[in-house]
């Protein structure tokens, strides 16, 4: 506590007399990354977009709205979008905005070091049209493009150039680069301090387009500090230290309830919890079970599947914060489907039943990573499977690490079996489809082999017949929930906690827009 105090005293002696609005705020993990094309990552994401601008963003509601496109639409030709850029509009540097810089940040997202590559992967080439018009042609028609890049941030080509970071942060290999600390971007708040796992300090854009009418935020200053212990951030908001928190532990949101000067916002978050198995394997790295993998076998995948009890996590650890999954959509997003939502059976002696007719009557032990800094109690949730697995003569050893440590594992192809939780974009079925069942993708380690939903999944990305679109979707679904390859585990809920001065409407994306704050005067 000792030591978030001095950072908190710290950044405020760093504070201008008349920087008199601020907000100081905590979560478990920090962004991975400033480069805004390198990680597809929630936290990092969230910081991002306080400083860079997609060409089209997102309402408190999850509604597309104009950012750096003013309009948008199709052309005669079913496979060019064309995009109408706001005016008058500046780098935080200076430099004005323009076409050119759309043309190269979509050009730079789509490079091989982008982690935002397949998001706009059936982009086939942008051009710019004249300073104000941005036309995106895709590779067959694509209907819902405007909702697949309100992630795509735009950068500055010439700043770029200049620092020599034309090509994305490799993120996997641990590159270090002029934008993963530096940033220069056109949104409502200037990076003015970035320590990684330290603290991050942002400032007003007093020249920001979008403060006369489109969110006329009352913010002077934002500090952020990572917080990995849990009972310290509660510690921190409680004593004044802190004004939000955007992970408060569920067990301990009745207490701040109970504090005067605070306030418990709740909402469903779009993000499911869940976790992958490795079947494409001829040998699992982390098994006693040599010259075969077990999880290739749909039996054990099925028991694995029956063996966990979605109802006890939820109601024991997540304290009623979430709800069971039986698939990888939540509830809000395109494609959702309550019947194929529906929960696997709690059967644990079906489940040994199973292992034993797959040749696993005495089990196999296998390692679970997962992360202990990005979900929700996410260590103790891997910690309830493991107990949950052993019922069944499923030995798992767990791993729990940082989710800058889980996460280049999992793209490395490094794990087993692994924790991952996913949010959605574009609030559409397609973005989770793509990046969790078809192959090669960074954040698909099950080894699934099936090309007819990878067919399935194609057509869904150019199909504009959207009834048969939807149709396509379900289908698709129900095969990825035939496979067994992912055991869903919730739909995750969100809770913030603030001081009840800030204003500050909770995002079901679980990304706080400062741009839509307000902090009132304390009573």
């Amino acid at each position: 506590m000792r030591r978030f105090a001095a950072l908190i005293l710290l950044a405020s002696a760093a504070m201008p007399a008349q920087a008199e609005n601020v907000i100081r705020w905590s979560s478990q993990g920090d962004a991975m990354t400033l480069d805004s094309h390198a990680q597809n990552e929630g936290m990092t994401l969230a910081m991002a977009q306080q400083i860079y601008e997609p060409l089209v963003n997102r309402t408190k509601n999850m509604i597309l709205e104009p950012a750096l496109a003013v309009s948008w639409g199709l052309t005669q030709d079913s496979t060019v979008w064309e995009f109408k850029l706001r005016e008058g509009v500046a780098f935080h540097d200076g430099r004005p905005f323009s076409a050119d810089d759309v043309v190269f940040s979509f050009e730079r997202a789509l490079k091989p070091t982008s982690d935002m590559k397949d998001i706009i992967g059936t982009v086939k080439s942008v051009a710019a049209i004249d300073d104000v018009t941005v036309h995106i042609r895709t590779d067959g028609p694509n209907p819902i493009l405007p909702q697949q890049i309100n992630d795509i941030f735009i950068m500055s080509r010439d700043w770029a150039e200049e620092n020599g970071v034309t090509e994305p942060q490799d993120t996997a290999s641990g590159q270090e680069t002029y934008a993963v600390r530096h940033t220069n971007g056109t949104g409502p708040f200037v990076l003015e301090i970035r320590e990684p796992d330290v603290r991050t300090v942002v400032v007003k854009n007093t020249k920001w387009w979008g403060l006369e009418d489109a969110s006329p935020h009352n913010v002077d200053r934002i500090v952020f500090t990572p917080v990995s212990n849990a009972a310290t951030r509660v510690a921190a908001l409680l004593s004044g230290e802190l004004d939000f928190v955007l992970d408060t532990p569920v067990q301990d949101l009745a207490r701040v309830r109970r504090t005067p000067g605070l306030k418990v916002q709740t909402t469903a978050e779009v993000r499911a919890i869940f976790m992958g198995l490795d079947t494409g394997r001829s040998e699992l790295r982390s098994s006693d079970i040599k010259g075969k993998n077990p999880l290739a076998d749909i039996r054990v995948r099925q028991a694995m599947n029956m063996a966990v009890n979605r109802e006890a996590i939820v109601s024991r650890i997540m304290r009623g914060l979430a709800e069971p999954a039986g698939m990888l959509l939540s509830p809000g997003i395109g494609g959702y489907s309550e019947e194929i939502d529906a929960l696997p059976p709690f059967d644990p002696a079906r489940a040994r039943a199973l292992l034993a007719d797959a040749g696993y009557a005495d089990g196999f032990s296998v390692q679970l990573d997962c992360t202990n800094d990005r979900y929700m109690n996410d260590e103790a949730i891997c910690q309830a499977v493991v107990g949950m697995l052993a019922r069944i003569g499923v030995r798992v050893r767990l791993d729990a690490k940082s989710k800058t440590l889980h996460f280049p594992k999992i793209q490395n192809e490094k794990t087993d079996f692994y924790l991952l939780g996913w949010g959605s974009g574009t609030m559409d079925s397609h973005y989770h489809l793509d990046f969790l069942a078809m192959p090669n993708r960074a954040w698909n380690r099950t080894g699934l082999s099936d090309p007819g939903l990878f067919a399935l999944i194609d057509g869904i990305a150019v199909e504009t017949d959207l009834p048969k679109r939807d149709q396509m979707i379900n289908e698709a679904w129900l095969k990825l929930k035939e496979s067994s390859v992912y055991i869903p585990l919730h739909h995750q809920g969100l809770a913030w906690t603030m001081k009840e001065t800030l204003d500050l409407p909770i995002q079901p994306d679980n990304q706080p827009q400062f741009r839509l704050a307000k902090v009132r005067p304390s009573p």
